[in-house]
């Protein structure tokens, strides 16, 4: 058994979305499939899923919006904050549970237990912002890890790289003013695509100006265009600020046979970021690196795209 962590639990598939949303429990049950049939589950290390613990959940989100999640989900209501957001009375127990699992993984490869990990969680997160839900997320998972990251291990430069294909809105404001993370994200631009934000002039604020980098690309934009923006504008910036840990939000609806994206990225194109982060990680921070699932809704290509970015993980 290898030193990658693997987290995936079916309790994630009881928080029911209802008949007909995309963010469905079947996105689980494919990519379980898929890494089985593959054969990367058998290679993988098991990781955990654990409650949060709630202080930590505090750091990150506002205590009224806490409280408002726990309250819907308690009186059976059909969303939090947005119709988007869909809740059942489970939710708020799963969400703790799918944050802690990824808290979990962070902190077993900053202690060396484990080198790098892959977190197939539900909901997800990056567009949580600290005080409401947007866009399927209750609580935003990867923030939460940076979080513990630097509250257990002092680290100071941590990397987020976002490529689902909707801008990290969430991720970007919990972290906008923060030197000590720095922000990257490859989406579809704001002017046609959910959520709207994620404009390039968006670098971040005060002490964390600079450390915010926005790369919106225009409808149908292929794996020539992302690689290239990648190779050019990504790469060179993610060197400069050379992360301690290296936390990437893995949606894969960047891919043109998705639903809800509308960009024409094929499987390699995901396979050569998986392999670029890699590389960064282990440029600058002792190879340290955990994924987490945000978005994908066409299974086929979710199944897919998993596996390859999985097996980059074990191999690489």
């Amino acid at each position: 058994m290898s030193d990658v962590g693997l987290l995936i639990d079916d309790r994630f598939l009881e928080h029911d979305t209802g008949r007909g949303h995309p963010e469905r429990p079947e996105r689980l049950v494919a990519i379980r499939d898929a890494l089985h049939q593959a054969g990367c589950t058998a290679l993988c290390r098991p990781v955990e899923a654990t409650p949060i613990d709630a202080h930590l959940l505090t750091q990150i989100h506002t205590r009224d919006y806490l409280e408002r999640v726990q309250h819907a989900c308690a009186a059976g209501a059909p969303f939090i904050d947005v119709p988007d957001s869909a809740i059942c009375p489970r939710s708020d127990e799963i969400a703790r549970l799918a944050a802690g699992g990824v808290v979990n993984a962070a902190l077993q490869v900053a202690s060396g237990r484990l080198r790098r990990a892959f977190c197939a969680v539900r909901p997800p997160g990056h567009h949580a912002e600290r005080e409401s839900s947007m866009g399927f997320c209750l609580f935003n998972n990867i923030a939460l890890a940076a979080q513990a990251l630097r509250r257990e291990f002092g680290l100071s430069r941590i990397l987020i790289l976002d490529w689902d294909v909707h801008h990290g809105n969430g991720t970007q404001h919990i972290f906008e003013a923060d030197a000590d993370v720095m922000f990257v994200s490859l989406h579809g631009h704001p002017d046609f695509l959910y959520p709207g934000s994620g404009y390039a002039t968006e670098t971040g604020v005060g002490a964390g100006l600079g450390y915010t980098l926005n790369v919106p690309f225009m409808p149908g934009a292929d794996d020539a265009e992302c690689l290239r923006a990648l190779r050019t504008l990504v790469l060179p910036a993610v060197h400069r600020f050379a992360p301690q840990f290296v936390l990437i939000s893995a949606g894969f609806d960047a891919h043109g046979d998705d639903p809800l994206g509308n960009l024409r990225l094929s499987d390699h194109a995901f396979d050569e970021l998986s392999r670029a982060m890699i590389e960064v990680a282990d440029a600058s921070a002792g190879g340290r690196l955990v994924s987490v699932l945000e978005g994908g809704y066409d299974l086929a290509a979710l199944g897919r795209c998993t596996v390859g970015h999985v097996k980059a993980l074990l191999t690489t």
